[in-house]
């Protein structure tokens, strides 16, 4: 059974996204709080597999939660809209694992939960059009992918772990090579994708199907 903490400042939204999973077989919602001020002492005592997480919350916010928490959490999916484009970098930046909007079907919700519980990311179904395009250099070449020199094999499991929140130290502790290594590689993907930072390498990558 996978366990999940809901906090949300919406006692309707709440309701209703628990009355949803009540309705698959292996997840269950055990814990919930309604904003991020409270949200850490009941996520402490549940000992939760995910924790879904609204963006926009009064007393502390969801992203505030994660970078006050940090390493403290279980894997977090942001609960968002269609006009929190900003709150998908920051949640990034903060490590969330996954974004889902909140109109989700149940099929997709499960999905979601099931796949951040089993270690996957989750940024692709959050990512809007506007959201990619403010990312995307303005070319005229018939592929994006032929504007990229192509990731080897490394680089694109070292892309999967940025996706994730990781750091450099905390890849290189994933995969064995030395920090300053991962951090030659990091640069070297920057530099193939034609970004100047890991957020944007990591929109560069989705939008590429390097994720």
């Amino acid at each position: 059974m996978i366990r999940v903490v809901l906090v949300d400042d919406q006692m309707l939204v709440r309701s209703g996204i628990r009355g949803l999973l009540d309705l698959t077989p292996d997840i269950r919602v055990v814990a919930e709080a309604a904003d991020g001020a409270e949200a850490a002492a009941v996520i402490a005592q549940a000992n939760a597999d995910v924790l879904l997480l609204d963006v926009r919350m009064p007393h502390c916010s969801g992203i505030e939660l994660l970078r006050r928490e940090q390493g403290r959490l279980p894997p977090t999916i942001l609960l968002t809209t269609f006009d929190d484009d900003d709150a998908l970098f920051d949640g990034m930046r903060a490590g969330a694992r996954g974004f889902l909007l909140k109109d989700i079907s149940l099929e997709r919700l499960a999905e979601g939960i099931r796949s951040v519980a089993a270690g996957a990311t989750l940024f692709r179904p959050a990512l809007t059009e506007r959201t990619r395009a403010a990312y995307q250099k303005p070319a005229a070449a018939p592929s994006a992918m032929a504007l990229c020199a192509p990731l080897t094999s490394r680089e694109t499991e070292i892309l999967a772990l940025m996706a994730a929140g990781f750091n450099n130290a905390e890849i290189a502790q994933a995969l064995g090579p030395s920090e300053g290594t991962i951090k030659n590689h990091v640069s070297s993907i920057l530099s193939k994708l034609g970004v100047r930072d890991r957020v944007r390498a990591v929109l560069r990558g989705l939008e590429l199907g390097h994720i």
